[in-house]
């Protein structure tokens, strides 16, 4: 354990980093550049030290002299932040190499203070006992049902039980992989090196999710925002044309008064309408988490859709490589590993398949012939599973598959996103436009009526 910590960020999360050192009874040191001087957390630390001009980027990416700084200062340890230095592998070593604790991972950003497995992972890393880890988790937690969660766990650890056991009360925050991981990391002796791999492991989980999330929100709301501005131009703008029709005596167009017809409608049951669709997607979702069939058939139909279904089954096989190769990495034995797999995959159709592998494993089929049995499951994968079984080396050639499906994933989506970008427009273009020319044909016919 340390007695003196050099803060190499600034800002909000300096304050914070600060805050929770003092908890502990930690000492800070805060590096300055000449841009910062009077800055919040050069006022707050216990000690402040200016390392020079600020270069073009940051001046707290100039590893050496945080490294100097902290060796001037008797600093036995450097937090490097949440940004770039986080992920400066030679920086790392550099402080090892001075004899000083780098305090976060070697490599991979941790993303914020609230990530509970990045942060015991820290904390571990740090010589932090496991309870004390706890309280530091809860305070950069805003949400206080999260909040007293993580002190609920913190108290049955105190009073004696596993981590393992205290994570399992909670399944809707902790899954079945999660506790798996931790459990082979406490029964082990590498709790740290586990929640390591768990927070890797969500990370690149979460941001394959973010990825698609994103990917479908543009073309969502533009949806929405069509369907908005339709209803209203049916049910408030279309009736004003359609009382001046009425005095034109002749016959309108066919389209026209298809459209006035449909307003006459909207107008009369807009209610009804809007009540129907708020039950039907409140139907849906309800008949997706109650009944299996339908969930089932949903995801039996996102794999058969055109693009959509290509990117679908790359995201299943991301996620199914991606957890496979964490388990087995942390020694979980491959049965259990195929278990936690199928409850990840996030599609029923490969879940089954996951599980009919991990029968066929529990029956002495090699891992290969069992995945190639089920037909689902691209050449890729099947060829370095085979190389991964015979080199003793599979959770590296997993890690490698889960990479090139990720990336994969990324370009498919960006490409879906430029393509259904002009598609949308189009459409809505259309939608609107012939709203307007079914409105305008009567006027523009009006000469053969005069």
């Amino acid at each position: 354990m340390f007695s003196k910590l050099l803060i190499a960020n600034r800002g909000e999360i300096a304050c914070r980093i600060m805050h929770t050192a003092r908890r502990m009874g930690i000492a800070t040191v805060a590096v300055y550049s000449d841009a910062d001087r009077n800055a919040l957390h050069v006022r707050m630390a216990d000690e402040a030290i200016h390392i020079g001009p600020a270069p073009a980027r940051e001046s707290y990416l100039v590893t050496e002299r945080i490294i100097a700084a902290a060796l001037d200062t008797g600093a036995q340890a450097i937090h490097p932040g949440y940004g770039f230095l986080s992920e400066n592998a030679a920086f790392a070593s550099a402080c090892a190499e001075q004899g000083l604790v780098f305090v976060g991972p070697p490599t991979g950003a941790i993303e914020a203070m609230g990530s509970k497995s990045a942060a015991k992972h820290i904390m571990g890393e740090a010589g932090v006992p496991l309870v004390q880890s706890f309280d530091i988790v809860a305070e950069g937690l805003d949400k206080p049902r999260m909040r007293e969660l993580v002190v609920s766990i913190k108290n049955d650890v105190a009073s004696g039980s596993g981590l393992a056991p205290s994570l399992a009360k909670y399944p809707r925050q902790f899954d079945d992989l999660f506790c798996s991981l931790v459990a082979s990391g406490e029964a082990s002796g590498t709790l740290e090196v586990m929640l390591s791999r768990v927070a890797t492991y969500k990370e690149k989980t979460e941001q394959l999710k973010a990825k698609i999330k994103k990917a479908m929100t543009y073309p969502t709301a533009v949806v929405i925002v069509a369907i908005v501005v339709t209803a209203i131009l049916l049910i408030k703008v279309v009736p004003q044309f359609a009382d001046t029709f009425r005095s034109f005596g002749s016959d309108l167009p066919a389209f026209t008064l298809m459209v006035v017809g449909l307003s006459n409608f909207m107008q009369e049951w807009w209610f009804i309408i809007l009540i129907g669709m708020i039950a039907a997607g409140f139907g849906f979702k309800e008949a997706k988490h109650r009944s299996v069939a339908f969930s089932e058939a949903l995801d039996r139909l996102a794999l058969r859709l055109p693009v959509v279904g290509g990117i679908v089954h790359d995201a299943v096989v991301a996620r199914f490589s991606r957890t496979l190769a964490t388990t087995f990495a942390a020694g979980v034995p491959l049965v259990d590993a195929l278990n936690s797999t199928a409850g990840a995959a996030g599609n029923s159709v490969y879940s089954k398949a996951i599980l009919q592998i991990r029968d066929d494993v529990t029956t002495g089929t090699t891992l290969y012939q069992a995945i190639r049995a089920t037909g689902l499951f691209p050449n890729m994968l099947l060829q370095m599973v085979s190389i991964g079984e015979e080199s003793g080396a599979l959770d590296d050639m997993l890690d490698k598959v889960a990479q090139h499906y990720e990336e994969a994933v990324d370009n498919a989506v960006d490409s879906l996103s430029s393509l259904m970008e002009p598609i949308i427009m189009s459409v809505l273009g259309v939608l609107v436009g012939g709203l307007m020319i079914a409105m305008y044909l009567p006027i523009f016919m009006l000469g053969s009526v005069i």
